[in-house]
């Protein structure tokens, strides 16, 4: 939806399932009429036309012929999740009987939903801000419970909560400041015209919030973990004991993983990409060492590499050249095959003595919740893991709050080096609120709006 430019309270129509085999299937309808329009395809349409909001019609759905048997959940304006009248038609969740009842509402007063709209229309209507509109999309994409949990935070309201503190306290301040516009005299500088405690308290609130973002956008989008080392080494029993599931073939033959692989797996709550990759040796095998090529990519385009060592066959000079190499990349050593009675102690050289070694068995998954908490430790370095603290949701939020706190700061500075007038100050603060309320969606382009709710998916 790159333009906002259908008509309000239009009636739309869209499955809000996945079109596959399943038990239940929803289809809803959400505008002006919408409940009259449905009665015309229901069985029992006095009881559906009667019927109170958050109440359920029983009948069937016909075009005159039966279609399906069916529940209809009723929502009336304006409370309901757009605002406005809706139905939520629950029928069997088969293609056929999903599709058919979609294609006849479509062919009977509605059209089809574009994506997002019936979460646009819940902003447009007053029953979301742009903050919990976006949360939505984060709890659909979210890869772990955790991510989920802090995206339910901001859906419940924490992060416009926060905001909307802030805009209090900056309000606050300008009426303050008025009144020293009105009775210059009793005010020998700019200074003295207001409490400025206020306001660095806001300077501190906005910048943990524009700091926020990078943990946020680690639980959104995942880090990307690249499991590397020699033949052998068990990358992929370490794979598949992360997954907790069978998904790399594990042999004692050197070379079987030719080409990688990849999943999400989750570090204590926070998703990552984990790929399990082709030994590093010289060999010349042709595809052997296509997968070794490709090892090397995709270790350059890692967040943090685990490298996993034989303890049984110990450090050698191929594992320190690659390991050396990784200059820019975190890399923590995993020693593997700890429980084997030729397992050896891993001394590490001078230059690599600043790494992290972390001591398992990948085979009896013994030492995966130590490599987890190292994992962890390492991608949020320098990162806020508070769930309670709110946090942005999307890039569009961090850049509107590093607006405000921009403005902030001049306020701040030029209140206390008296080289402005009160106007000034007033006019940085004006500028904050309009930052602010970018967050929330009180002040937002129709393109941004465009852009955000095109990322939704078709029923939401």
């Amino acid at each position: 939806m790159t333009n906002i430019g259908y008509t309000p309270e239009e009636p739309i129509a869209a499955i809000a399932t996945a079109l596959a085999p399943g038990a239940i299937g929803i289809v809803r309808v959400s505008g002006k009429n919408s409940i009259e329009l449905v009665s015309k395809l229901f069985s029992r349409p006095d009881a559906l036309l009667n019927a109170k909001g958050y109440s359920l019609v029983y009948g069937w759905i016909t075009a005159p012929e039966k279609i399906d048997e069916v529940m209809l959940g009723v929502y009336r304006a304006p409370k309901s999740f757009t605002g406005e009248d809706m139905v939520e038609i629950f029928c069997h969740g088969g293609i056929s009987v999903v599709t058919t009842i979609h294609k006849l509402l479509l062919a009977n007063g509605f059209r089809q939903a574009e994506k997002g709209e019936f979460t646009f229309r819940a902003y447009i209507n007053g029953k979301t801000d742009l903050t919990k509109a976006e949360a939505v999309r984060e709890i659909i994409d979210s890869k772990t419970d955790t991510s989920r949990s802090r995206a339910a935070g901001r859906l419940a309201g924490n992060l416009f909560d926060e905001i909307d503190s802030i805009k209090k306290k900056i309000v606050d301040t300008l009426a303050e400041i008025e009144v020293g516009i009105e009775y210059p005299e009793d005010e020998e500088t700019i200074a003295d015209s207001f409490d400025s405690t206020a306001l660095l308290e806001v300077k501190d609130r906005l910048s943990d919030l524009a700091a926020s973002w990078k943990s946020e956008k680690l639980f959104q989008d995942g880090a990307r973990v690249v499991l590397c080392g020699k033949t052998n080494a068990g990358k992929s029993s370490l794979f598949n004991a992360l997954l907790k599931e069978e998904r790399a073939i594990v042999s004692d033959i050197e070379g079987t993983t030719r080409d990688w692989l990849e999943s999400w797996v989750s570090f204590d709550g926070i998703p990552a990409r984990l790929f399990d990759t082709a030994g590093l040796r010289k060999t010349d095998d042709v595809i052997e060492a296509k997968g070794v090529e490709i090892t090397r990519d995709l270790s350059k385009d890692a967040d943090l590499i685990l490298y996993l060592i034989d303890s049984k066959a110990g450090l050698v000079k191929d594992d320190i050249d690659f390991i050396s190499a990784q200059t820019n990349i975190p890399l923590v050593i995993v020693v593997n095959k700890c429980d084997a009675e030729e397992s050896k102690q891993i001394e590490l050289p001078e230059q690599l003595s600043q790494l992290k070694q972390v001591r398992i068995s990948a085979k009896k998954s013994t030492g995966l919740d130590a490599l987890t908490s190292t994992v962890k430790e390492i991608l949020f370095k320098d990162k806020s893991l508070s769930r309670e603290q709110a946090g942005l949701g999307s890039a569009r939020q961090k850049a509107s709050v590093e607006e405000a706190l921009e403005r902030i700061q001049h306020a701040i500075q030029i209140s206390q080096d008296n080289e402005y007038g009160l106007d000034a100050v007033v006019q940085d603060l004006e500028d904050s609120l309009d930052s602010l309320g970018e967050v929330t969606g009180e002040i937002t382009p129709e393109d941004v709006l465009g852009s955000i709710f095109s990322n939704f998916c078709v029923g939401k």
